[in-house]
Formats: structure tokens, C-alpha cells, sequence
């Protein structure tokens, strides 16, 4: 712990804070268009007369290649297609044109509808999802995910998991400032921790670190930490590579309902997002964003593609979901993944990060905190295409 995490040592929260617990469900590799673009509310596809999506990208012969409905079960393999260069090539300066000359498939264009995905598409309309939620970087899952709990990369890009000796940034984790204010927090995880992307601080945080059988006890025993991080297995529920999107849906619906189960659910904030777009076709462009520090993206060298953290990712969804959720909510408020760590910050009263998060909006814009509560009764959602769900949740 820092010497100035002293003074913001055992925050407590108001006694009158309607949010008391914060569940963070974060999938991978999926643009906002892809899931959520066939929604109907929020800045979707564009359709034509018939209902179809009239977005497209020219390959690399110059052929238009349409926004297609992907056929399940399967998803195909855009592990190349989500690279620092690829997404920088993508984005083409904010031309959101070459989706596919840049993967070389048609693969990109593909996207799920609420036929394919029932749970997802009644979650958000019936809660709350922003269409303005961007990923943290122009880059890959592993740099954003850092975003996630570090408010910035420090200087990495790449897909693989920090080596052992990589520290985490020298501004710390979001771990680090709910221990010195003596909040309680746990990441529940299926196979991998989410800490392991910072290995030190997964040895350091080991208590703090449990398998996914203790979120679902601790739901039904009303006894979540007040910051939970949920991490799915990293082949089978992710939303990753040659995956069913199915099972990820099922795996999602199986976290939030033992969260609305559980009687921690008055003062609870659920939060499902993705970590990048994965390759994925999105035609909103990301704005410009707060450098988190003065760490440079440690592209290659020469860059193929120079670029920094001055730039949000692509969009993905974020669906949030509380008893105070203002009912099938479109947010258009601009946030990233540093906007979740904005919002444990404001709800505790801890100091932010690094100048990403200091400056990320809080998910507030979701909720009506001063009104009784639209959820207070949990809804009755539909059930995912695939129910009950496999053994290994």
C-alpha cells in the first residue's frame, strides 16, 4: 500500500447508500453490433424495409460483404482480427471500413440476433444498456481487461497473460485501494482468476480469490463482499473463439439470477460487459480518451500501427442491472471499462487510479437513486437458449 492510501484507509460507506454490492460479470470478444445490434432501441444496425441490416464493409477486392446473421452453434476464430495492429487497421481513422480487408474473411460482418440470444436481449430491455460503452483500448482482451482493474495497460498490448515478473502499475489496482479502505471484495472465478493477469497480486490477493461454487453459496447466503468480480471459464462460457455463444448466455443467466435471488439483492448493481470487440464489426467510431498515465503502449518496433491509450476501443455491450435500474434504459452517456472503477471510487469514496478513471463517468446515469425502486420485486426473465445449464457452471 502506498504512504498517501492512508488518509482513504477505512472508508465507510453512507449509511443511507442505496447501492451496497457491485457484481462485475465481464465476458470476452464481442462488439456492441454483433449482439446487440438487432436490439430495436439503443444506435444499432441501420435497417431496411424487411428489417435487415444495410451495414457493410468492402473486402479486399472492393466487394461489398453485408452484415450477416451468424449461424449457430459455433463462432468463428477472429484471434487475428483483434491484435493492436488489426484494431487500429479496423478503425481506419474513424472509417470504420475495413472490418474485413483487415481479417481477410467475412467473418467480421457476422452478428447474433434476440432469436439466438432471448436472455441477453430481455436483460437489456427490460434493465438498462448503453450504446455509448466503449472498450478501454484499441487493442485486444488481455490490455483491456487490465483497464478493468488497473484504470490503464501500463504499456501492454498483448494477448498473454503478464509474465511472473511483471508487477502490476505503480498506481496499483482497484484491489489495492478497497484493501487499504478495508472494503471487502473477492474475485469468484470458474478456472482462472482474473488476477492472474497480474500474478503478484493473485499471490499477495489469494484469500481473496475463490472458486465459482462460493459465488453461488454466498449469493444464496447473503453474504457477497461489497465488490465482486466473476470470471468465467476461459473455453466453454466466455464468449471466446469457436465458442456457442449459447453457453456464455447460459453462464450469465445462471450468475444473475442467484444475484436476484439472493437478499442482497436491495442493494445490489450488476454489471455485464465485454472485454473488447474481438474482431467484430462496429460502426460508431471511438472518441478520443483520457490518457490514463504517462505509460506508452509497448507496440512492436517499428510499430506497424502507432497509437496510444488516447483513443477508447471499439464499442461492446454493458448491461446494468439493479433494483433502482430506470426500466429499459438506453444510456448514450460515453463510457469505458474505467467507468466501472469510477463508479466503485464514487460509491466508496476512494481515491481514482490514474487519469483514465478520475475522468470516467460512473454508471449513475443507469439508475434512479431517488425514487423507490422500479426492481424491488425481482422480474421474471426468459430462459437462454440453452437451460439448464452444462454441469461445469
Amino acid at each position: 500500500m502506498a504512504d498517501d492510501d492512508a488518509a482513504f484507509a477505512a472508508a465507510e460507506l453512507d449509511e443511507d447508500a442505496p447501492i451496497r454490492n457491485v457484481v462485475i460479470l465481464m465476458k470476452e470478444n464481442r462488439s456492441y453490433d454483433s449482439y446487440f445490434g438487432m436490439l430495436g432501441r439503443g444506435d444499432g444496425f441501420a435497417l431496411d424495409p424487411h428489417g435487415r441490416p444495410t451495414n457493410t464493409n468492402p473486402d479486399r477486392e472492393g466487394s461489398l460483404v453485408h452484415a450477416h446473421r451468424l449461424a449457430l452453434p459455433g463462432q468463428p476464430s477472429l484471434e487475428r482480427c483483434q491484435s493492436w495492429d488489426a484494431s487500429h487497421l479496423a478503425w481506419n481513422g474513424g472509417a470504420m471500413d475495413s472490418f474485413v480487408s483487415t481479417c481477410g474473411s467475412e467473418d467480421p460482418m457476422s452478428y447474433l440476433d434476440g432469436s439466438d440470444l432471448p436472455w441477453y436481449y430481455s436483460l437489456a430491455r427490460t434493465f438498462g444498456i448503453a450504446d455509448r460503452y466503449f472498450a478501454s483500448c484499441l487493442g485486444e482482451g488481455a490490455a483491456n481487461r487490465r483497464f478493468l482493474q488497473a484504470a490503464t495497460a501500463d504499456g501492454l498490448i498483448g494477448r498473454s497473460l503478464a509474465s511472473p515478473f511483471v508487477r502490476p502499475p505503480r498506481s496499483g489496482l482497484i484491489w489495492d485501494r478497497l484493501e487499504a479502505a478495508g472494503v471487502p471484495w473477492a474475485n469468484y472465478y470458474v478456472d482462472v482468476p482474473e488476477l492472474a493477469l497480474w500474478p503478484r497480486a493473485a499471490v499477495r490477493y489469494s484469500e481473496r480469490l475463490h472458486e465459482f461454487d462460493a459465488f453461488l453459496k454466498d449469493c444464496a447466503n447473503g453474504s457477497l463482499p461489497a465488490v465482486s468480480l466473476v470470471t468465467p471459464e476461459l473455453a466453454g462460457a466466455s464468449d471466446g473463439a469457436y465458442e456457442d455463444d449459447r453457453l456464455g448466455e447460459a453462464f450469465c443467466a445462471t450468475v444473475f439470477d442467484a444475484v436476484l435471488a439472493s437478499p442482497q439483492w436491495p442493494g445490489m448493481l450488476f454489471v455485464l460487459t465485454w472485454d473488447c470487440a474481438g474482431g467484430f464489426y462496429d460502426h460508431v467510431p471511438p472518441p478520443a480518451a483520457v490518457p490514463p498515465d504517462e505509460v506508452p503502449p509497448g507496440a512492436p518496433v517499428p510499430p506497424a500501427q502507432p497509437g496510444g491509450y488516447d483513443r477508447y476501443g471499439f464499442r461492446v455491450g454493458c448491461v446494468v442491472a439493479s433494483p433502482f435500474s430506470k426500466p429499459a434504459h438506453v444510456s448514450s452517456v460515453v463510457y469505458d471499462h474505467a467507468s466501472i472503477l469510477a463508479t466503485i471510487e464514487q460509491n466508496w469514496h476512494l481515491r481514482p487510479l490514474t487519469r483514465r478513471d478520475a475522468a470516467a463517468a460512473p454508471l449513475w446515469d443507469f439508475l434512479d437513486l431517488g425514487a423507490s425502486p422500479s426492481f424491488s420485486v425481482p422480474p421474471v426473465l426468459p430462459r437462454p437458449a440453452i437451460w439448464p445449464p452444462p454441469d461445469q457452471f
